[in-house]
């Protein structure tokens, strides 16, 4: 399903559902954060998703980085909570979503990179050559947040 993303645009249409989801930076032993190339919005992305019924807000990270990556990983900390209202996520079926996503951070336990129907591409990129991914700015925030090294989850 395509989708697009609308970011402090007084322009984006009204927000009529609000899904928790979740977003997971996993890194590689050289620190390379794992990078995946998004099929419903051509952005680069951390890999996650919506929660499922069913399953804690942990086991939708632990999920969802499998079906995307092929990697398996255990959850070890959060990073935020990001709900910023001015953040909406279209979607051709009319869904029109405000951002809930919360943001961990993981360790790698094993597994192969592989793509799948959701990701065109997957890869560890090294935090010097981010700049060079389209990476959505709510997304870009996320990593910085990790990259900052913060002891206190961003709450907003």
């Amino acid at each position: 399903m395509a989708r697009i993303d609308y970011f402090n645009d007084p322009n984006a249409p009204a927000a009529n559902s609000v899904v928790p989801s979740v977003t997971a930076v996993v890194t590689d032993e050289q620190g390379r954060i794992l990078m995946v190339h998004k099929t419903d919005n051509d952005l680069w992305a951390l890999p996650g998703g919506g929660m499922d019924l069913g399953e804690s807000i942990a086991d939708a990270a632990v999920r969802e980085t499998k079906e995307e990556t092929g990697i398996d990983i255990e959850v070890t900390g959060l990073i935020g909570v990001y709900t910023n209202p001015r953040h909406v996520l279209a979607y051709d079926d009319g869904e029109v979503r405000q951002q809930f996503s919360l943001c961990f951070t993981t360790r790698m336990l094993s597994g192969t990179l592989r793509t799948s129907s959701e990701t065109k591409e997957v890869q560890f990129v090294a935090p010097a050559d981010l700049d060079t991914l389209n990476i959505h700015p709510s997304m870009r925030l996320r990593i910085d947040h990790y990259l900052e090294g913060r002891t206190i989850p961003y709450i907003g």
